[in-house]
């Protein structure tokens, strides 16, 4: 396979070296769009790809028809200073494709930013790659051995891979072919031959949608980008569905269940953007039953307390959940800094914490002399909770009780997610009493994963691997297990 016209401007700041942050990792996030009548495509991408910025904030790229070709644009780095240029440019079209990316496989780099544009045997391919392949080292291994020559290191080139070695003829056959070994997630839109197509993986991991709009079909990883286009009537693309649109229209085949559906819980309780719809749901409406759930639970226990602090903005929707549960005033007793850089940077511990602090300020008026119930979404380290702990403390806090809107984090993700490996993970050597005292705080209480996929009230399964361990595909290679 050989790349298209790949142009991109000078890799700006890459991040592939810093040392991680105490906070998970997002994963990626797609776009694609086709209209039968051409738009400035690379600016509709633009618009739906800064919707996605959360997903990912390593690199981004698009890709899109134009002339007969395939044209593609990528670096790393975020949306606007990358793609802000198709803002002033007018790049007429009919089809394209979108990427922002937080490396998990792979490893960062401009090598592993997407999409991926290639001239194949089954003529022209563009692709962009949401979530992680936990058999993507036994399949590279396989196709290195027999002669595949890869440019990146991420497995979202597998699948391009295992397209071009198929035999088969058609559309459909080849990407039946190509996806039946794929183990793991992947939301997937291609370009190929003036089609747009968008795949989910069968047990549908990761959210993928598609809406319409003026003529033109949108697909996004959540709703927030397609409503960056306007609003929109927009449905679920299904676990194992093949979407394909072109000039004759849109249609759908499925692929094979391997295993029963296993939506990522995460999305819910961190990834995804409080306004979008992922797997029917609606975000922030999930993250308020958490709180509420936790309120619970600290009512039947008989915790008294003064206030309900979010710690910004993580934890902002579930204490607004708690707060109206419990009947307790809801405050911003934390201040966000948004001009803060990214404490991961810092070469030193002192100065990563140093960072932290910056990036947040306990509010004295708030907090001083008040039983405060701190709320965030998930706990990884401990190391950001136990210095927003003590800034509450030094504003004056009489009490501060740690409450997460999530089970306890002990085992690393295979699906899309940058969990840390497992001797990381505080909850792996430390129960709820003993994080308290870790942290600083008078008490800690983590969301039970019983409650959690209850409290949801959606009849599809979840995958809750990071909290119980119960993977439904085990890796290649335990290498971020700990054992």
């Amino acid at each position: 396979m050989e790349p298209l016209d790949l142009i991109h401007q000078p890799a700006s700041d890459p991040l592939a070296e810093n040392e991680p942050c105490s906070a998970l990792g997002h994963h990626c996030g797609v776009a694609g769009l086709f209209s039968p009548d051409p738009l400035n495509v690379p600016e509709r991408l633009f618009y739906m790809l800064f919707s996605l910025q959360h997903r990912g904030q390593e690199s981004c790229g698009v890709a899109w028809e134009e002339d007969g070709r395939h044209r593609g644009y990528k670096d790393l780095g975020m949306v606007a200073p990358v793609l802000g240029r198709f803002l002033r440019e007018e790049r007429r079209s009919r089809l394209g494709i979108g990427h922002v990316r937080y490396s998990t496989a792979g490893g960062g780099g401009l090598q592993n930013a997407q999409p991926i544009v290639v001239d194949c045997n089954k003529g022209r391919l563009a692709l962009a790659h949401n979530g992680n392949l936990s058999n993507g080292g036994r399949l590279r291994k396989e196709l290195t051995a027999a002669g595949s020559i890869f440019q990146g290191t991420a497995d979202s080139e597998l699948v391009l891979h295992l397209i071009s070695r198929s035999r088969e003829g058609t559309r459909e056959d080849f990407l039946r072919e190509a996806l039946a070994p794929l183990e793991g997630a992947y939301s997937l839109v291609l370009m190929h031959e003036g089609a747009l197509v968008a795949i989910r993986d069968p047990s549908g991991f990761r959210p993928l949608y598609v809406g319409e709009k003026g003529g033109a079909t949108y697909v996004a990883s959540e709703t927030c980008a397609l409503h960056a286009v306007g609003p929109m009537p927009f449905r679920e693309i299904a676990p194992g569905e093949v979407l394909i649109v072109d000039r004759a229209g849109s249609r759908s085949f499925f692929l094979e269940p391997r295993l029963p559906r296993r939506a990522c819980v995460f999305e819910l309780i961190y990834f995804a953007r409080p306004d979008s719809e992922v797997f029917g749901e609606s975000v922030h409406g999930a993250r308020v039953r958490l709180g509420e759930m936790l309120a619970e639970l600290d009512e039947a226990a008989g915790l008294r307390a003064d206030v309900v602090v979010p710690v910004p903005d993580s934890g902002n929707i579930a204490a607004i959940g708690y707060a109206r549960r419990a009947g307790l005033p809801f405050d911003f007793g934390l201040a966000r800094s948004h001009y803060a850089g990214r404490s991961f940077i810092m070469p030193t511990k002192d100065q990563r914490e140093l960072a932290a602090r910056l990036k947040l300020h306990a509010v004295p008026e708030v907090v001083a002399g008040k039983r405060v119930v701190m709320i965030d979404d998930s706990l990884v380290r401990g190391t950001t909770s136990r210095i927003i702990v003590g800034l509450l403390r030094e504003a004056g806090a009489k009490e501060v009780h740690l409450r997460l809107a999530a089970p306890e984090l002990k085992w690393p993700c295979y699906y899309g997610i940058d969990i840390p490996s497992r001797d990381e993970l505080i909850s792996n050597r430390l129960d709820a009493a003993g994080i308290a005292r870790e942290v600083g705080a008078d008490s800690a209480r983590f969301l039970p994963v019983d409650r959690l996929l209850s409290g949801l009230g959606h009849s599809q399964g979840y995958c809750s691997a990071c909290f119980d361990g119960n993977h439904p595909f085990r890796p290649d290679v335990g290498e971020k297990e700990g054992q």
